[in-house]
């Protein structure tokens, strides 16, 4: 198996710098990076060209012209030299474990979920000085009162349970029923079945984890849960968070057509249908 883990971006280099350093700490390494920009700014670019990291490194971008993060992904997808893809946003630093339990819950028949915890201003600021990464792992885990004192949310997604622990069954208990795109994982072919992101969607949320949920399930595809197994901690920042109404009807249009290989993804449908 070989492993992309394909990280979104828009201009946060900052956030992504803490990101990339926290890498160095899984105990998985095999893979290659993948930073799928939606848009082309130059401080991004001088940011990634001076990066230096043991695993792969290519940088995709394209114009800025607003929300097109699934063209985007799709741009990544398709240069992604993996055969199997792990996405997160760039505001996301990875639990030490992450992308050894994504790998290992890998199923050709399966897409995984995780979540996250969204960390308040003053836990972030500790990553974002990169202050001990493991460290702040357990603090994450352990300080809950202090992680509520600071605004966090979703704290008990901090918190990792060893697949082999005696609390395991805890993560069985409460799975995953709803994919995340900052903490998900699929082999490239199922999502080439299903013909990738839909970039009909033009807003954020939707279409870049609901949909595509539907989609694999209609082609026969299970959610399989990472719940306390694939842990990340989101950085603070302030929400931008845009209506969903439009993204949701586009969906029922979608279903009730059961399209879920769609149109506007990989490969471009529309075009090869009026080319015959």
């Amino acid at each position: 198996m070989k492993i992309s883990l394909i990280i979104s971006v828009y201009k946060n280099t900052e956030a992504l710098r803490v990101v990339l350093d926290a890498l160095a700490y899984q105990t998985f390494t095999d893979f290659e990076i993948i930073i799928s920009e939606d848009g082309c700014d130059q401080d991004m670019a001088n940011f990634v060209a001076s990066y230096e990291t043991l695993q792969p490194l290519t940088h995709c971008t394209q114009e800025d012209e607003g929300w097109r993060k699934n063209k985007a992904l799709n741009n990544a997808i398709r240069v992604s030299r993996g055969n199997y893809l792990v996405f997160i946003d760039g505001d996301c630093v990875l639990h030490h474990r992450f992308m050894e339990e994504h790998k290992r819950l890998a199923d050709p028949k399966g897409f995984v979920a995780g979540k996250r915890v969204k960390l308040g201003p003053q836990f972030s600021e500790q990553y974002l000085k990169r202050k001990d990464f493991l460290v702040l792992e357990n603090e994450v885990a352990t300080h809950f009162n202090k992680l509520r004192a600071d605004g966090a949310e979703f704290i008990e997604e901090g918190i990792y349970i060893a697949p082999n622990s005696a609390l395991s069954f805890l993560s069985r208990l409460r799975p995953m029923k709803h994919l995340k795109g900052c903490n998900m994982s699929f082999y490239k072919s199922a999502v080439e079945a299903i013909n990738g992101f839909d970039e009909d969607y033009q807003q954020p949320a939707v279409g870049e984890d609901a949909d595509l949920q539907w989609r694999f399930e209609q082609a026969g595809y299970k959610l399989i849960s990472a719940r306390n197994l694939a842990v990340q901690y989101h950085l603070h920042h302030a929400e931008n968070w845009a209506d969903q109404t439009a993204g949701l009807l586009m969906m029922q249009e979608k279903i009730k057509h059961n399209q879920f290989i769609c149109l506007n993804g990989l490969q471009k449908m529309n075009r090869l249908m009026s080319a015959i």
